[in-house]
């Protein structure tokens, strides 16, 4: 029986700590799509430009991107628990304040306080997981890759049943949600044990010194880019309503799901991971291409289907970061996130911006091409990527810690 089969076997069987942190899980990941649905509702409402309605993703990724170096040092003093119910509360309040915005600056702004309080809670949560899990961290990680990819299809299905009311019911309805996973937490999960050695500032940004390290990294920001031109500049290109915008992204999601947890690990175990890796980027890039130039029907389906490329992706670079570099594991991915959530938070700015000073279909060129560069550093970097990871299992048993990821 292989790790994944394992691991789903103990999938069910876990403490009510697991699952409260688990449901939270879920809602913050929806969080990242709950305004896609409703990206035009917000434009006309606020009298606003496509591209400073995408602002509400630049915002929300580049605090998310800086956070990357703090969330190690806050959860490795104050402890996992308390640094969960911090990001709670930040998302409970800003999110709210969000639904209240008279104008695009304070959604914005408002945003931007909503991604500093996710990363606090998602970049802990995966630690708490396989630190209370029953059954092993397979059976954890698992659990955690399903609540990312189960938030990733629900957070624009919410949007859209929420939005088709008003554009502002999302943000209230998820500050209700998050305020539900914060008294869970408070109830059901004790605190963790702190790290032996306390994080530094520095430290994420140290272990990029690494060459495979910082291949990864510099291969998932180009690809990160064109993931993110999907997700945030795609709504206004299908133009359709909360509903249907809704549904084309619940499928994005479901297949990003399955093949995150379902099809990546077994494509990985035939082919090996550099080459599902190369092989996923080039199908994207082509995959983005057909979008851009296709009928408005080719457009939602290729929008569908790209979610099975980013699924792939994002679960073998997860493995890359991980076990590449002899860096501690949250470490090593706090400096692999610091990197990558860059090209998030520069996709949603400069695709309406490439559109207004070209045409509709070059945003989705650049995508291409950025998706084919990141298969370039796969491709010239293979020797520094393909660090075998028996060469670290052996010293990533021995941790306490598991490395913080942000998918």
């Amino acid at each position: 029986m292989d790790a994944l089969d394992a691991g789903a076997g103990s999938l069910l069987r876990q403490p009510k700590a697991v699952w409260a942190t688990a449901g939270a899980s879920v809602v913050a990941f929806m969080g990242i799509g709950l305004v896609d649905p409703i990206l035009p509702s917000i434009a006309q409402g606020l009298d606003a430009t496509a591209s400073q309605v995408s602002l509400l993703f630049t915002s929300y990724f580049l605090i998310t991107a800086f956070a990357m170096l703090v969330t190690g040092w806050v959860s490795s003093r104050i402890g996992g628990r308390k640094t969960l119910l911090l990001g709670l509360a930040f998302v409970v309040v800003f999110a709210g304040l969000a639904g209240t915005s008279g104008s695009v600056a304070e959604l914005v702004g408002f945003r931007a306080g909503w991604g500093l309080g996710n990363a606090l809670f998602v970049s802990t949560a995966l630690a708490v997981i396989v630190g209370a899990a029953a059954g092993g961290s397979a059976a954890a990680i698992l659990l955690y890759e399903s609540a990312l990819g189960l938030g990733m299809a629900c957070g624009p299905l919410l949007g859209a049943l929420l939005g088709d009311a008003s554009w502002r019911y999302p943000f209230f309805g998820t500050a209700f949600l998050m305020a539900v996973g914060f008294l869970c937490i408070t109830v059901f999960l004790k605190e963790q044990p702190r790290p032996a050695r306390k994080t530094s500032l520095l430290d994420p940004v140290k272990a990029l010194g690494h060459g495979g390290l910082a291949s990864a990294a510099a291969s998932a920001f180009f690809y990160n880019y064109t993931f993110f031109t999907v997700l945030a500049f795609t709504p206004f290109v299908l133009n359709m309503t909360p509903y249907k915008s809704g549904a084309v992204f619940f499928a994005w999601g479901v297949l990003l799901a399955v093949f995150s947890v379902i099809v990546a690990p077994r494509l990985q175990a035939r082919f090996g991971s550099l080459k599902v890796l190369g092989g996923s980027l080039v199908l994207l890039a082509v995959d983005v291409l057909v979008l851009g130039y296709g009928s408005h029907t080719t457009a939602i389906v290729c929008t569908i289907l790209s979610g099975a490329f980013i699924g792939v992706n994002n679960t073998v670079y997860t493995e890359l970061a991980l076990g590449v570099s002899d860096a501690p594991r949250p470490v090593a991915s706090a400096g692999y996130n610091f990197v990558r959530w860059f090209a998030a938070a520069a996709a949603p700015y400069f695709a309406p911006k490439i559109e207004e000073w070209t045409d509709i279909h070059v945003p989705f060129v650049v995508a291409a091409v950025t998706a084919l560069a990141g298969a370039a550093v796969v491709v010239v970097r293979r020797t520094a990527l393909t660090r075998e990871a028996e060469e670290l299992e052996a010293k990533h048993a021995a941790e306490d810690g598991v490395a913080v990821f942000v998918n």
